[in-house]
């Protein structure tokens, strides 16, 4: 083998590779382009030499997905693209990752810098694409590089000049061999690791625990030994355990809620109002543990900590608080369930119950933003500690872009065998239906993808913008009916799909997975979709 010359893009490109190598990654997802060919062939050798594995998409956005998708599961990610508006494509995916705290590694391959400025074909000033939320490393040939961070995205600029096709292909040493670790553990990301001595917390004062997006265990655990209730979000990693409650955001406009004096929030809540304004109560201690990712002080007045507090050792002050909110819990729990039997269609919250019921203990759950996720929140139970599910969710700025993509990528970075499944709304299907588009060779993970489709954006009628003095414009301009065939759609991609429009068939599709990608579509109204929520919220304990 021809040593390539030092200084040239092929070298330079195998030069970033290996750095990455060194750093952990193993899984790179590439959208393919002329200018980060040199990349592109060092990271085809690497994945022919076992040292990495790699993906194909056609389309950037798609691609940062599913590198953000792996990423979330515990996998090392990069994903690596062209210059010019390819990398543009990428910030949905960087910004997720940056404000979530999670280590994506972006590759944006570019021209050199004497070319910047000029009339130069495919060339824009990439450095800082992304804004001052993430750092760019502008690297020539021959640069020192630097090691990826940790606690968020990473962004390399890699200047090649031509000629841009390797003379040789590249020969790496395989990997050596190691014990398999597993991905999953109880632990969020949402709670950083502190320094210095944690905060001492009394046990006195009635406390609820709030836990957002990605707390883990702490803020479990936190509530075991405090004797508090836990009012976790479905991706929370800590609805697990007897103090978790399925339906609090419905407890928290009552005397009992009235009476809590002190919150400690874990994680990143970002689903509930009525958490919102609990947080937002002059007359509630709230103290806050800081979550990982940029922006990261709570919009509420807190004590912020950076560790979970731990416990004083007097006794709890009331020592029925937790009883009462359990037994609050399961009257409204009964009362929702016998709400939504009497209902004579297929509901959203019927697919979201049904999909909870058929994740299996240590399986996978993919939730989108809008509804989806806040329908799950009142109808996944809390499982005991032992047989967990890992619920995830992009919550950083919960956006519907790139979710087909990222149940992908997250499904892909599973161990073999388990159960994957991803639950969203037919609007943010669509937004990233060609996350379907995968070639002959692609790794394709077993997922299925359950779409509720209401023809529109139904979250809409439940805000402020859905009450019946805007009906006139609210179809057009929030509603957006579209009529789009799904199952055509994913005919298109040779997608297996499934329409359903009864709670058996939902039940029979979910409980006969086809193996491989598939999208079964549960068909329900939108027309009801505001009085039914008005009703819910009416149950009380």
């Amino acid at each position: 083998m021809t040593s390539p010359e030092t200084g040239s893009a092929t070298a330079h490109a195998r030069a970033v590779l290996t750095a990455l190598l060194d750093a952990g990654v193993s899984e790179v997802v590439l959208a393919p382009g002329s200018r980060n060919a040199p990349l592109s062939f060092a990271a085809y050798d690497a994945a022919a030499a076992g040292r990495l594995r790699l993906h194909t998409r056609i389309d950037e956005r798609s691609a940062g997905f599913v590198a953000l998708g792996l990423t979330k599961v515990g996998a090392r990610a990069a994903v690596l693209c062209t210059s010019g508006t390819a990398v543009a494509n990428l910030h949905p995916a960087v910004l997720e990752a940056a404000h979530a705290g999670l280590p994506l590694v972006v590759l944006t391959a570019d021209r050199p810098a004497r070319l910047r400025g000029t009339g130069a074909n495919q060339t824009t000033d990439q450095v800082g694409i992304f804004g001052p939320l993430v750092a760019t490393r502008d690297l020539a040939a021959g640069d020192p590089l630097p090691e990826p961070e940790s606690a968020g995205p990473t962004h390399w600029n890699v200047q090649l000049d031509e000629p841009l096709v390797p003379a040789d292909r590249w020969v790496l040493p395989p990997a050596g061999t190691s014990a398999e670790t597993e991905i999953e553990t109880e632990a969020g990301a949402g709670v950083p690791a502190g320094t210095g001595a944690p905060h001492r917390l009394a046990r006195g004062p009635r406390t609820v625990v709030v836990a957002g997006d990605d707390a883990g265990a702490a803020a479990r655990v936190l509530a075991e030994r405090g004797g508090w209730p836990v009012l976790a979000e479905p991706s929370s990693g800590s609805r697990t355990g007897p103090n978790a409650l399925r339906c609090y955001r419905l407890l928290l406009d009552t005397e009992l809620a009235r009476s809590i004096e002190r919150v400690v929030v874990l994680g990143h809540p970002t689903l509930s109002r009525p958490v919102s304004r609990l947080l937002a109560r002059p007359d509630v201690e709230t103290i806050a543990v800081r979550h990982r990712g940029t922006w990261s002080d709570p919009a509420y007045p807190a004590l912020l900590l950076g560790t979970a507090p731990e416990l004083d050792d007097a006794p709890a002050a009331d020592p029925g608080w937790l009883a009462a909110w359990l037994a609050a819990d399961r009257s409204v729990s009964r009362q929702l369930d016998a709400l939504l039997a009497a209902e004579p269609a297929l509901t959203a919250y019927h697919v979201a119950g049904a999909v909870a019921r058929a994740l299996p203990p240590r399986g996978l759950l993919h939730v989108g933003a809008s509804n989806p996720i806040r329908d799950l929140d009142l109808m996944a139970p809390a499982h005991p500690v032992h047989e967990r599910r890992k619920v995830i969710a992009n919550r950083g700025l919960a956006g519907i872009d790139g979710v087909v993509s990222t149940a992908i990528g997250a499904a892909l970075g599973r161990p073999y065998g388990s159960r994957s499944l991803a639950l969203l709304g037919d609007v943010t299907f669509l937004h990233d239906a060609n996350g379907l588009i995968l070639g002959p060779d692609e790794p394709r993970p077993d997922l299925t993808i359950v779409v509720v489709n209401d023809d529109g954006g139904s979250i809409f009628a439940t805000l402020e913008q859905g009450a019946a003095e805007h009906a006139g414009p609210f179809e057009r301009i929030f509603a957006t009916p579209h009529r789009v065939d799904l199952a055509a759609l994913c005919a298109a991609t040779r997608t297996p799909h499934w329409q359903v429009g009864t709670r058996a068939e939902l039940e029979h599709a979910l409980a006969s997975p086809n193996g491989g990608i598939e999208v079964v579509e549960a068909v329900v109204g939108r027309a009801g979709r505001r009085d039914l929520d008005a009703r819910i919220r009416a149950l009380a304990p």
